[in-house]
């Protein structure tokens, strides 16, 4: 048909963009249209303070190393390089005590005398126990990631168990929560606490049923820890446009889809500068709940899509984010005598789980924490091309801050004295900090939501809750990428399976999908045509 492309993606998320570079890959034409100006959704990087390369959504790149992806795209060939978080992580003592911090290296061994000097031999052994056993479970969940879920077998698939009473055990401890899971194997609140927040990165509080496997997450890092993309973390999507573009795919910013309406055996979606871009395929990278709007506007059943969106939790909000400019690196007093090993990965501010507790419940009833929980990030200490000579960047992400705050109170009042309340937070673990920074820019729920256009402020789209996870995200009937009554549209980015985070195996997903139902041709079509 002439004037007929095969596919269009909506947005330009890393997993929109995965999805791309697979079909066009496959010899399939494809256009991606992004309604802003910069590419890649929350994986992308711009100039926010002058020399600085800043990102605007995801910075550490936990899980996309672990895919395959990189590898099968090349996207080396196209400019991406990874440079590892080792130590991934470093947990400072608690403010007024004489122990040394945590620091979890690459290497399990260094990570277990840490353990040792800071919490004492049993903990050490323990910190074995757990990631000889988590590990390979959660390397499994990982590859279980790489294809859309299903109900049958779903342990077995993750972690080749049987249904036996091996199997019933494991499925206690995947549907436990993470703080359970903490307190079997350890005693020392510190260590618990650091491997909490460490998980509840995923958004659920780890008192939370199902989050055990999120702190398991924690286990794979000693087999590959967290990246670092060297020019920021748009530097993947940059990759991935590239690549796109070396296999006859385009990219086009700055011109919103405004609809996608069926069109005989195509679909024709119209953006906002009054473009239509017909395509016999539409892959949707942007929120759930976007996607049901653009479908709504191209004459899909409203009631249909009103029975979707209630039945989705975005929920409250997971948090806010400061971005700083920084004359010096954090300097921990309960740090390594290296200074530059508790900088390079993952800095976990938190001493007890009892704070992570109130300020998810704060969160709740639309209040700040009482004390904010406070993860930093200074990736300066691995890639200095991201910000002038002699000069640092620093990012404080913070949890659990409300999209909706009670008592009709605005964000727009509130942001600049709880960013000084979350530096605060960081002066305390390392003094001096805030003498440091030279610049500030701030990322309320609010801002996260209009500038990457992340729903209710969540970095995870909807909440990454048990019931909202696996065969469930977001929907049970949507859990397999399409959208039933609209064939040939198919669903990828946080929204689906496998969650948030940097991985693109929704990416993916989606794409081998989509493939495989072109390869059906005209009778697949005909079976789904558009229902009224």
């Amino acid at each position: 048909m002439d004037g007929v492309i095969d596919a269009v993606v909506v947005g330009s998320g890393h997993n929109a963009l995965v999805s791309a570079c697979y079909l066009a890959r496959a010899g399939r034409s494809v256009e991606v249209l992004e309604r802003d100006t910069v590419l890649g959704g929350a994986v992308s990087t711009v100039e926010r303070f002058p020399g600085h390369a800043v990102d605007r959504g995801s910075s550490a790149h936990v899980m996309i190393r672990h895919t395959g992806i990189v590898e099968e795209l090349d996207l080396a060939a196209h400019g991406l390089r990874y440079v590892d978080c080792d130590p991934w992580a470093f947990a400072p003592a608690p403010a007024g005590s004489d122990r040394p911090g945590i620091v979890f290296h690459r290497d399990l061994d260094r990570t277990c005398r840490s353990v040792e000097a800071a919490c004492g031999p049993r903990e050490a052994d323990a910190y074995r126990r757990f990631v000889t056993v988590w590990g390979p479970r959660s390397a499994r969940v990982m590859r279980s990631f790489s294809v859309p879920p299903t109900g049958r077998h779903l342990l077995s698939s993750f972690w080749g168990l049987d249904t036996g009473s091996g199997g019933s055990d494991l499925s206690r401890q995947f549907l436990g929560t993470g703080d359970a899971l903490l307190d079997e194997y350890f005693d020392d609140e510190p260590l618990k606490a650091a491997l909490a927040w460490f998980g509840a990165q995923s958004g659920p509080p780890m008192s939370e049923p199902g989050t055990a496997p999120m702190v398991g997450f924690a286990a794979l890092m000693h087999t590959l820890p967290p990246g670092r993309a060297v020019g920021g973390s748009g530097a993947l999507t940059r990759a991935l446009a590239a690549r796109l573009g070396s296999d006859g795919g385009a990219v086009t910013l700055g011109d919103a889809v405004t609809e996608i309406r069926r069109a005989g055996d195509c679909w024709a979606v119209r953006t906002d500068s009054g473009r239509v871009v017909t395509a016999r395929t539409v892959i949707a990278g942007c929120h759930v709940l976007t996607t049901f709007d653009l479908l709504e506007r191209g004459g899909f059943d409203r009631a249909r899509l009103d029975a979707w969106r209630r039945r989705i939790r975005v929920g409250p909000g997971i948090g806010m984010v400061v971005r700083l400019a920084t004359d010096a690196l954090p300097r921990y007093p309960s740090g390594p005598a290296d200074a530059a090993e508790a900088v390079r990965g993952l800095q976990l501010l938190v001493e007890d789980r009892a704070r992570l507790r109130l300020a998810h419940g704060a969160a709740l009833a639309g209040e700040l924490p009482p004390r904010p929980a406070v993860l930093a990030m200074s990736f300066t200490a691995l890639d200095p091309s991201i910000a002038p000579p002699g000069e640092h960047q620093v990012t404080l992400w913070s949890q659990w801050h409300p999209y909706r705050l009670s008592g009709d109170r605005q964000w727009s009042a509130l942001a600049e004295p709880e960013t000084d309340r979350i530096v605060a937070e960081m002066e305390r673990f390392a003094p001096g900090f805030a003498g440091s920074v030279r610049h500030r820019h701030i990322q309320t729920p609010h801002e996260i939501e209009r500038e990457l256009g992340l729903i209710g402020g969540n970095v995870m789209h909807v909440e990454m809750s048990l019931d909202q996870m696996f065969m469930w995200r977001p929907l049970p009937e949507l859990s397999g990428h399409r959208v039933p009554g609209a064939d040939g549209v198919y669903l990828t980015g946080a929204s689906t399976h496998p969650g948030g985070g940097v991985s693109g195996a929704s990416g993916r997903a989606a794409a081998q999908l989509a493939l495989a139902d072109s390869a059906g041709g005209p009778v697949r079509r005909a079976l789904g045509r558009w229902r009224r």
